[in-house]
């Protein structure tokens, strides 16, 4: 078997392999995009009537560092938050433009005819790691979530990350949400968390001991365990189905 794979690696493949093809002489295609979650239909118009509006000196470059910007902010205002309940609505405030940066890239490229999948996809990805990283590790530091929770769900969220990436490229199916919930509901659950322990800073659920970022963030690590077994079980079903051997 060795001996047959080595004599079936040409010139070609060492080529490929040593960098020198280039990207644009790889054939590419793209990826059915799912998006079902709850706001998913009033998010695409709003983003259709913002990119239309925006102004051409701005492109999808700027939009992607604009959110890239404001989540790092955003983990610098939950740290903030430890010292002064001023961060929760800064963290508010960075979380709104996040989504702004992050939701509208793409779509203004694609109404302009400006895209760049491999390039989009690979950066706006590179940079939800680092700002999950950011986000976790700022609630981690704001006193409101046990650091142990944060660890967890940035795990969790990159083991599913994981699993969206392989998906897409095996299966040809980008999961951009799960049972009706995607980045943006996430955004909104964080800004009504921020709004309540501005109000009560020592919030707790149903009178337990238990804080209210800590529940919240053991139900996004069952959350994300869960969709993350279940999307793995269903799509090695579906490989397997695919490529059964006779």
């Amino acid at each position: 078997m060795a001996e047959e794979a080595e004599k079936n690696f040409t010139n070609d493949d060492a080529r490929g392999i040593a960098g020198q093809q280039t990207p644009k002489s790889v054939p590419f295609k793209n990826a059915v995009r799912l998006q079902e979650s709850f706001t998913a239909q009033a998010e695409r118009k709003a983003l259709l009537w913002l990119a239309a509006r925006m102004p051409a000196c701005v492109n999808s470059d700027h939009l992607t560092m604009a959110g890239f910007a404001a989540m790092f902010l955003a983990g610098a205002s939950y740290a903030l938050a430890r010292v002064s309940h001023a961060g929760l609505l800064l963290a508010t405030l960075f979380l709104v433009i996040n989504w702004f940066g992050d939701s509208l890239d793409g779509t203004l490229a694609r109404v302009r005819n400006r895209q760049r999948p491999r390039y989009g996809f690979y950066v706006d990805h590179m940079i939800d790691t680092f700002g999950g990283l950011f986000l976790m590790g700022g609630l981690a530091i704001s006193g409101f979530l046990d650091w142990r929770i944060a660890l967890g769900m940035f795990i969790a969220f990159l083991m599913l990350s994981v699993q969206v990436y392989l998906a897409t490229y095996t299966v040809g199916n980008f999961q951009l949400s799960f049972a009706k919930f995607g980045p943006t509901e996430i955004r909104i659950l964080l800004a009504l968390g921020n709004a309540a322990l501005w109000f009560h800073p020592d919030a707790r659920v149903f009178g337990s001991p238990f804080r209210l970022f800590d529940v919240g963030g053991m139900i996004a690590v069952a959350g994300m365990a869960g969709m993350l077994v279940a999307s793995t079980i269903c799509n090695t079903v579906k490989l397997y189905r695919a490529e059964t051997l006779d």
